[in-house]
């Protein structure tokens, strides 16, 4: 997601076309904006990214966050199912390979991403079947979402927290909001934010059920892959600041969003990801 401040999102989506790198209390959020806004948001033809000196997940997991009553049966348990199965291949094929060229120095030597397999089996996945406090689900409930799921299965650095959000209720920001709310400005977003000793890198996955964030001839589930794939890709190589577009303020795969046209692969969604080593959005 190209950078932006937490409170710019509630300036509406001239924020996040406008946006330059800044942090504030520790906490970026990085937007994906709706596809009417490729042209304005799409930078392939921009520079390169560049090391900012954060870092990388060298070693990177996700744990799926199923939030409420709807995942558990029906259409749900079965979107939920086929949500676990993107994650245990992501890892580990060519379009996750993308990013194994980016690395961070942290350590004192050079630390390459690698191949990882994000999600090892179900059990890997958390539950929650309360359902959130309102159908417009704020940041701050959210966080306190993914503090609930590590307080029960513990923290881990190199894991991403992603919270999926059923169809009834909606990602909400300030004034800007996901599929779902009245003032649609993003699809899906990432970040991370300070919890005791911990860095905790996260996203909200909202539910891909408006036209804004639809795909032509995709299903809904592979719109939600398109946008996991999206958001894991970019909290890897940018956790918190290691590599975006200095020129732009675009991270890796917002070089590449919505345009050239997402893609299925194996049934699931994807969408192309910059490459330093040709300059280009590749598969």
């Amino acid at each position: 997601m190209k950078k932006v401040l937490v409170f710019a999102l509630a300036v509406g989506i001239s924020a996040i076309a406008l946006g330059f790198p800044m942090e504030t209390n520790g906490h970026w959020v990085h937007a994906y904006p709706p596809k009417s806004q490729a042209a304005s948001n799409q930078a392939g033809s921009g520079s390169n990214l560049t090391y900012q000196g954060g870092d990388i997940l060298n070693a990177a997991k996700v744990r799926p966050i199923f939030w409420g009553s709807y995942w558990s049966k029906g259409t749900g348990a079965s979107e939920a199912s086929t949500m676990i199965l993107f994650y245990e291949q992501f890892g580990t094929n060519s379009h996750y390979g993308v990013i194994t060229q980016y690395y961070d120095t942290t350590t004192g030597s050079t630390r390459d991403i690698g191949l990882s397999t994000l999600l090892s089996s179900a059990s890997g996945a958390y539950f929650d079947s309360s359902n959130p406090s309102s159908a417009k689900v704020s940041d701050a409930m959210v966080q306190a979402e993914v503090n609930k799921c590590i307080t029960a299965t513990g923290f881990d650095n190199e894991t991403i927290y992603e919270v999926f959000i059923d169809p009834s209720h909606y990602s909400s920001s300030g004034g800007s909001q996901s599929c779902g709310g009245h003032h649609l400005a993003y699809c899906a977003y990432h970040g991370s934010y300070t919890s005791g000793a911990n860095t905790v890198k996260y996203s909200i996955e909202p539910y891909p059920s408006c036209s804004g964030c639809h795909w032509t001839g995709f299903t809904t589930l592979n719109d939600a892959q398109h946008f996991a794939c999206h958001e894991t890709r970019e909290a890897v190589t940018d956790p918190v600041n290691a590599w975006w577009d200095t020129t732009t303020g675009y991270e890796a795969d917002d070089k590449c969003a919505w345009s050239p046209a997402p893609f299925t692969d194996g049934g699931y969604g994807y969408q192309y990801e910059w490459s330093n080593a040709v300059s280009g959005c590749v598969q």
